[in-house]
């Protein structure tokens, strides 16, 4: 009975052990997976700040690069060539040209007004005003800098501050020439230097000038042709509906037009020429290794051939 008692105690002590060794691996397995759970938000906290800090990084160098376009339109003109005056020359002569023919283009154009599909017009008043503008501008480059696409991005670099340039151009412009309207009725010569009024800020067009950097910049990145063809198309609606409306006359648009190219391929070529980006660095390799090659004509008694020397 003694031994039965003992035996019986032995087992007891022995499953209280065991009951308690059971209790103290749970604890500790929960205290490791408690543990691991703050590890791993402890890794996704660092991943999230991580991915901000590359954001805000890339923000900061594609304002830096945005400024130094902006710098570099307004400064250009103090180191030009003979060739840009040759530009400045031409672009003279035809807005020259534009002027002469201004007050037959309104009326022709004016007249078949009704004629003209209301969304044709709409579209043009739309798709050249600023917040529409600069929404479709902002949405490509915050598209590239939240993805990481250094091509979109660069895009939206390009259009932001080309569009920027030739937006507070226009804006002096407009002021300071004070050009009547056509729907003002007092004629293509007819100024009113800083006037208020809104019937006296026909020079230039600042709808033409939005939208056709707009679309001129974006055109820049295909190679396609009829892709550039579809987008510089799509643009031209707002400078032609803008004189089917009366708001601008033909030499507006025209040098507005000129303007905007002028301002992208500039801004273009700095962002090239500093080699902001990827794309930038490559470009400038190609052309190098163009310039490096010379190719000779070589005649034998078996032949002729075309050799290639680096």
């Amino acid at each position: 009975m003694k031994t039965a008692i003992t035996v019986f105690g032995i087992l007891c002590s022995i499953m209280t052990w065991a009951q308690q060794d059971s209790i103290s691996i749970s604890t500790d397995s929960l205290e490791v997976q408690k543990d691991s759970i703050l590890i791993s938000n402890s890794d996704e906290s660092v991943a999230d700040q991580n991915k901000k800090n590359n954001i805000w990084n890339r923000l900061k160098y594609d304002v830096s690069a945005m400024a130094g376009g902006f710098a570099n339109a307004y400064t250009r003109p103090l180191s030009w060539e003979k060739k840009d005056y040759l530009r400045l020359g031409a672009t003279a002569a035809a807005v020259g040209v534009a002027y002469l023919a201004d007050e037959d283009i309104s009326r022709t154009l004016v007249r078949n007004e009704e004629h003209v599909p209301n969304v044709f017009k709409k579209f043009g008043w739309y798709f050249g005003s600023p917040q529409i503008n600069y929404g479709i501008t902002g949405a490509v480059y915050v598209t590239g800098l939240l993805i990481d696409n250094e091509k979109l991005r660069r895009t939206g670099v390009l259009m932001i501050t080309a569009a920027s340039v030739t937006g507070a151009v226009q804006q002096i412009s407009k002021s300071a020439t004070g050009r009547a309207r056509p729907i003002a009725g007092l004629g293509k010569h007819f100024f009113k230097p800083f006037g208020n009024d809104i019937a006296y800020r026909s020079f230039p067009s600042g709808h033409t000038v939005l939208s056709t950097t707009t679309s001129y910049a974006l055109s820049k990145q295909f190679k396609n042709p009829w892709i550039k063809g579809g987008i510089l198309a799509v643009g031209s609606i707002v400078p032609i509906s803008r004189v089917v409306d009366g708001a601008h006359w033909f030499s507006d648009v025209t040098l507005s037009a000129i303007m905007s190219v002028a301002v992208v391929e500039g801004i273009d070529k700095f962002l090239k020429r500093k080699e902001k980006y990827a794309e930038d660095k490559k470009y400038n390799l190609e052309q190098n290794l163009k310039r490096k090659i010379t190719w000779n004509i070589n005649a034998g008694p078996l032949g002729m051939g075309v050799v290639g020397q680096f």
